[in-house]
């Protein structure tokens, strides 16, 4: 495989090797998978290896697509098939990979859909999305599809013991909690200094959620104001935070909390609150995420989620 150094996926990895070995890789493939679980990388993995190259390195041949905007559309789509449709510089393949699938609009996914289908000889397709219900049926069917699952324990173990060897085994557990099995959740935990505020800003909500000042809201709708995407985030928190608080409370120990960075603050918090306040809590959080869902107001949403946490 090509030299990428990288953690898992190992069943998905080794059937595109054999593909490539008996020469018969498909000409486009799908990968799904959630935000940092390594997408990205396997598809630039997969490109060197269909160009039968070793050093990980920019090459004209692999070429990249990705926006920062809201979505991709038609002529974006445009740009692509363009390139596409130009001979391979180097050698006789070309590998282009559409990062963020998942924001090509659906008129841009039918503009893509022939040339998924027909590609020039040579030239395969990669495509990158977080979820493949966001992705057309005639896509999926003309694509190989390969879902990536969070990785295992060990694996996590790995990934921290080669780019974060120094962390204290107290932190380490708190990154693993967190992380879920997604490697680019490790990075954010500990490199995001956005994380970090919403970190603090969780705990701090708990700890002002006995307060009746009305003062205390408009903080909080200022901060919140700023999260923009990461609201789902900040929710999942307040909900890691509580069930810490809880396990403090029933069990008296500290040996199975997650975020153990925070436990003097949990220790704290489980002194002052109630079994009913923290699940009442829990339950008005949820209720938020099910109304962000419905893509209701942010703003409005998120008052209202400060108002009950606060009445409580």
């Amino acid at each position: 495989m090509a030299a990428l150094n990288f953690i898992g996926h190992n069943e998905v990895r080794r059937g595109f090797e054999k593909s490539i070995k008996s020469n018969a890789p498909s000409h486009a493939h799908l990968i799904i998978g959630p935000d940092g679980i390594g997408k990205s990388l396997l598809a630039k993995e997969w490109a060197l290896e269909i160009l039968g190259k070793t050093e990980n390195r920019d090459y004209i041949d692999i070429v990249q697509y990705r926006t920062e905007k809201a979505s991709f559309g038609v002529d974006d789509i445009r740009e692509v098939i363009i390139e596409v449709n130009k001979k391979p510089y180097e050698c006789d393949k070309k590998v282009i990979i559409i990062n963020q699938g998942n924001k090509l609009t659906v008129q841009a996914q039918n503009a893509l859909l022939k040339t998924i289908e027909e590609p020039p000889k040579g030239v395969y397709i990669i495509i990158t999305c977080e979820s493949g219900e966001l992705i057309l049926d005639t896509i999926k069917s003309r694509c190989q599809v390969h879902k990536l699952t969070p990785l295992g324990i060990k694996e996590m173990d790995q990934f921290i013991m080669r780019d974060h060897k120094d962390l204290s085994p107290e932190m380490k557990k708190t990154v693993l909690a967190f992380a879920e099995g997604i490697p680019g959740k490790v990075d954010r935990f500990l490199k995001d200094e956005t994380f970090a505020e919403i970190r603090n800003m969780a705990v701090s909500l708990l700890q002002d959620s006995g307060s009746k000042e009305a003062s205390t809201v408009l903080k909080y709708e200022e901060k919140l104001s700023k999260l923009n995407d990461k609201k789902d985030e900040f929710m999942s928190m307040i909900i890691s935070f509580v069930r810490d608080v809880i396990l403090a409370k029933e069990l008296n120990e500290t040996r199975f909390i997650i975020n153990s960075d925070k436990i003097e603050e949990i220790k704290k918090l489980a002194n002052e609150m109630s079994f009913k306040k923290l699940n009442a809590i829990v339950d008005i959080v949820l209720e938020t995420k099910r109304n962000f869902d419905r893509n209701t107001n942010a703003s409005i949403t998120f008052d209202v989620m400060l108002i009950k946490i606060l009445e409580v």
